[in-house]
């Protein structure tokens, strides 16, 4: 493995929401740098000027910060190798592309979208590359002086790479190990574009991974392809010496059947493929986010870092410590995982029964808030603490509580069918009697002292239990009953239980 010191970047293009499988490359990033006392740079490549869109970078920065990756340098950052904005390096780029033409590694393009299209409709499956390179409108083919009249004239142009026909280039991969493509399958990609001023993707990739001195790639398996091509520009630019090591992470795959994982998937199975909710500027419409959908920042980064890599042993929960010291590229997967979601909420569960009622509880009071309820701080931890195993998000917490705030007004038709008796009025009115002089009025105590009353009077035990409850909640749900009461307090409890009587009667 290189021995200079860990550089790695995440480069995401300003072009909308940030993917996630997009994060989890980031994350990977974050893991090895920290793992390997690294840098992590963020680089934001936006030389497609076609496809901006307003208000993506300051997502993207939003996103990577909630979700607790650190950046050491880059956008927002600072450092030492800026800008880190491709669309402010053109100048940087300019020369390294004048390089390339005079060493004779690219040339002067100046075909037409028409004379391509034309081109294309004569040889099927065209590609620009050495076998047709020579009939089109290029440096190659025409003389210096027509070159320069063309360019004078203001003819724009493109800038390709010369490939050279029938080479194996080998790129060494982390993850899959050596990968041999011949370079006959590749065509003569755009490096530049006198359009805009500015180099496509891959001349500016390259560029910027040298000149910042990265020392690892690590991103999608949708690069792959182009990895040869990285390694013929590093060749041709005279920087094989410094080339990064690559590492090409596994797709992210719909849930269901094959495929990418795409936003559809999550607009039709109801789960979000953005962190954050994000809004289209064009069109106005609204994704769903991790953060507004109630996922912990935590439980979303120790999700998505096990879809495509193991720990190597059963550990299934980490925070950000564990994953770092465990972290290994070597397991990686090279075959995509499928974004299972309600592993995803598995996940979120597991962070609300490991966090402190404390947290949980600030988190559910605003909640509270928008219902109306205003409750007493360590109340609504004592009610958390109790309902907490029961759900997934804290959102959800109103559902299964809100009897704790708000005392029934009505009862549930069926339950109060099948659980209040004819006697059910009776037995309730000599409860509240034991329970008026039961203290102090705990749980535990309580218990044990109503079930030796029922005991005694040879009550059913079940329906003076399940009546109580209807009269309590107002439906047959909740935690142990004994619980309920202590939380709402004797008076509450009474009062509850009164009422229940006079309209079940």
């Amino acid at each position: 493995m290189n021995q200079r010191k860990v550089r790695v970047r995440f480069a995401p293009s300003p072009t909308g929401a940030l993917h996630i499988g997009g994060v989890r490359t980031a994350l990977y990033n974050y893991l090895f740098a920290k793992q390997h006392g690294g840098d992590m740079i963020l680089r934001i490549e936006d030389t497609d000027s076609q496809r901006f869109v307003p208000g993506a970078e300051e997502y993207i920065i939003e996103s990577l910060t909630w979700l607790g990756l650190k950046f050491d340098e880059g956008v927002g950052f600072g450092g030492n190798y800026g800008p880190y904005r491709q669309s402010e390096r053109r100048e940087i780029y300019k020369q390294y592309v004048d390089q390339l033409l005079n060493d004779g590694k690219a040339y002067i393009a100046f075909d037409t979208p028409e004379e391509l299209d034309k081109k294309r409709q004569e040889i099927s499956n065209f590609q620009y590359d050495a076998s047709t390179r020579m009939q089109m409108r290029n440096s190659l083919t025409l003389s210096i002086e027509e070159v320069q009249s063309l360019i004078q004239s203001g003819n724009q142009y493109v800038v390709r790479m010369q490939i050279a026909p029938n080479e194996d280039i080998i790129v060494n991969d982390l993850i899959r190990g050596e990968v041999v493509i011949n370079s006959s399958v590749l065509d003569d990609k755009v490096l530049y574009k006198s359009a805009d001023q500015l180099p496509t993707y891959h001349l500016a990739n390259i560029v910027d991974d040298h000149l910042m001195e990265v020392s690892h790639v690590i991103r999608g398996e949708e690069w792959l392809p182009s990895a040869p091509l990285h390694v013929l520009l590093y060749r041709g630019l005279g920087w094989e010496d410094s080339m990064p090591a690559f590492a090409h992470l596994p797709l992210l795959l719909k849930p269901e059947g094959n495929g990418k994982l795409s936003k559809r998937d999550g607009d039709r199975l109801g789960f979000p493929v953005f962190p954050l909710e994000w809004k289209d500027p064009k069109t106005n419409e609204i994704s769903s986010g991790y953060r507004e959908s109630g996922y912990f920042p935590d439980a979303v980064v120790n999700f998505l870092a096990l879809l495509g890599w193991n720990p190597g042993d059963d550990q299934e929960i980490m925070d950000m410590d564990d994953l770092i010291r465990k972290f290994d590229l070597n397991h990686c997967s090279r075959s995509g995982a499928k974004f299972d979601y309600e592993k995803g909420k598995w996940f979120n569960h597991q962070y609300i029964l490991k966090k402190d009622n404390k947290e949980v509880a600030a988190q559910f009071i605003p909640i509270l808030n928008a219902k109306g309820v205003k409750a007493d701080v360590a109340y609504v931890e004592k009610v958390v603490g109790m309902m907490k195993e029961r759900v997934s998000f804290v959102k959800e917490l109103w559902d299964q509580t809100s009897f704790f705030f708000i005392a029934p007004d009505s009862y549930d038709e069926k339950t109060a069918k099948k659980r209040w008796k004819e006697d059910s009025a009776m037995q309730l009115g000599e409860l509240v009697e034991v329970l008026r002089t039961r203290a102090p009025f705990d749980s535990e105590g309580t218990e044990v002292e109503v079930k030796a009353w029922i005991e005694q009077k040879g009550y059913h035990l079940g329906n003076i239990m399940n009546a109580t409850r209807l009269a309590l909640v107002g439906e047959g749900k909740g935690p142990h009953i004994f619980d309920i009461t202590e939380a709402l307090g004797k008076e509450e409890s009474i009062k509850r239980i009164q009422r229940a009587i006079e309209v079940l009667k």
